[in-house]
């Protein structure tokens, strides 16, 4: 299969904005053994500002977009220089690919990103993928950025085709309730359309550190159902659930794609 993998800073990162090494070396593993079966991956990584957070010994998230931005930059070094090693040490080649909303909604840019990642999948590297937070912002209504990496992976796995869209955050999927809150709260294990009865259930931010909730995973599978393009929420904390989701056993929360004719 094709697989976007979307990584989230909470699971990157310890709560101090410094890289939690263990995790990012047990997702790397799994990540070169499903290449190493045959699937192609995309990987769509926060954490560039969080790191940079870290690594300047920043107190937290900056509230101001100049020092977001620096951050953004500083860990984006980081960010790469730990992908490659590790990639490297399975035999795998990564590549850096920064965007910014321009480059999906102008037509003739958007074109040469397709090319790029198809021409990176052909080539059997890894393409990790992020927003180029050093140059864009995330203000609200700033027409030239994305946002969020939940929506960036969707958008990256409806311009490569893929098969499956695969978001781990810090939480094991859609829940009927914030599990952290409600002992009742039950996991949703297959969610067939996005209505307003689910919209509904989706909280707020998580981690500090972190830009997106549940709110923009559920839009992130809008897109990706309308692309047909099955998602699944898991939690990255458990990266052996990658071997289980590929094989299509049920984790986490998985958001169906929309079934054509032809595919049905």
């Amino acid at each position: 299969m094709r697989i976007v993998i979307k990584v989230g800073t909470s699971t990157l990162t310890h709560k101090t904005g410094r890289l939690n090494i263990r995790r990012v070396e047990g997702l790397v593993k799994v990540f070169s053994d499903l290449k190493n079966a045959g699937h192609q991956l995309v990987l769509v990584s926060s954490g560039a500002i969080g790191l940079g957070v870290g690594k300047l010994n920043l107190p937290g998230r900056p509230a101001d977009m100049p020092t977001k931005q620096a951050a953004a930059a500083v860990g984006q070094c980081e960010m790469m220089y730990t992908y490659d090693q590790l990639f490297a040490r399975y035999n795998h080649v990564a590549a850096q690919v920064l965007l910014t909303g321009e480059d999906v909604r102008e037509p003739h840019r958007r074109a040469n990103l397709e090319n790029t990642l198809t021409r990176l999948l052909e080539l059997n590297a890894v393409p990790i993928v992020n927003e180029n937070d050093a140059v864009a912002t995330d203000e609200v209504g700033v027409e030239t950025t994305i946002g969020e990496n939940d929506t960036l992976s969707a958008v990256v796995a409806s311009l490569v085709k893929a098969d499956l869209l695969i978001i781990l955050s810090d939480i094991d999927g859609l829940y009927t309730a914030d599990p952290r809150k409600d002992a009742s709260a039950r996991l949703i294990p297959v969610v067939m359309e996005v209505t307003a009865e689910i919209e509904a259930l989706a909280g707020g931010t998580g981690s500090a550190l972190a830009s997106g909730g549940m709110a923009t995973k559920l839009k992130a599978a809008k897109i990706a159902r309308e692309a047909g393009c099955d998602m699944v929420i898991a939690n990255g904390q458990k990266e052996e659930q990658l071997y289980d989701i590929a094989a299509g056993v049920p984790v986490g929360t998985r958001f169906l794609g929309r079934r054509t004719a032809k595919s049905e």
